[in-house]
């Protein structure tokens, strides 16, 4: 579904990605480890087009991202759902606006039927209630559930998750992971998580996939990861899980 080749891309004379190469099977949901600054987020925007890599390839069901233009890049995109470190909401749009957004941008359905999905979507998220209110009025595990919606109200093939647990408490945390957990049964999407919430994702994923300076240091199940005998590996998931 989704296959990364010989991935280079520097800023300003910085290399962050060396060479990274990564395949992600249809339906699998693997989660991308590594210390700050390692390209995992670089990564993660290569892979929905935001950015061009300088050498190598991001190949998305077949199709390389480096050789579309236009429409068909757009078709491409809408095929993915992207959630936002930050959640990313519109501050001047309610919660319902937010999660209609993508409906009204990308579809023709009737503002009857947009409206249903939306409320559908807010209930799944257990945002019943809240659609009326603006961002700045709810909580940032609120505002991760209603990016998440937002997300997902389109039926996306692929779901890319930066940093979904950042700035939330542990037990925020836990319950955005298990509402992942229960959308991915719902959709069967391929998702790629970028996290530091180690090892709490490892429930919730079928792999694990370490960035090191710029290339997989590690790729395996959640317990191969724990189980390896590399250092670096070892030092980063063990001090980690301790946190």
């Amino acid at each position: 579904m989704i296959k990364v080749e010989d991935l280079h891309k520097s800023f300003d004379g910085n290399e962050v990605l060396k060479g990274l190469t990564l395949e992600v099977k249809r339906g699998e949901v693997i989660a991308l480890i590594g210390g700050s600054g390692c390209g995992k987020s670089v990564l993660l925007k290569h892979v929905v087009g935001l950015m061009k890599p300088d050498r190598g390839c991001v190949i998305v069901d077949g199709k390389d991202l480096s050789t579309l233009r236009g429409r068909n890049l757009m078709q491409l995109r809408d095929r993915l759902g992207f959630l936002f470190q930050g959640g990313a909401l519109f501050d001047s749009m309610t919660v319902f606006e937010n999660v209609a957004f993508p409906l009204k941008e990308k579809t023709k359905l009737s503002d009857d039927l947009i409206r249903e999905r939306v409320f559908q979507e807010l209930e799944r998220v257990s945002l019943s209630g809240s659609e009326h209110k603006y961002p700045s009025q709810i909580s940032g595990g609120m505002v991760k559930r209603a990016a998440l919606a937002r997300a997902l109200v389109t039926d996306p093939e692929i779901m890319l998750f930066d940093e979904p647990t950042t700035g939330l408490d542990p037990v925020i945390g836990l319950a955005i992971l298990n509402l992942i957990n229960a959308c991915h049964e719902r959709f069967s999407f391929t998702g790629i998580i970028v996290t530091h919430a180690i090892p709490k994702v490892f429930d919730i994923v079928d792999r694990v996939v370490m960035v090191h300076e710029g290339v997989i240091r590690g790729d395996g199940t959640p317990e191969e990861l724990m189980d390896s005998s590399d250092p670096v590996i070892q030092a980063f998931v063990g001090n980690e899980g301790a946190a």
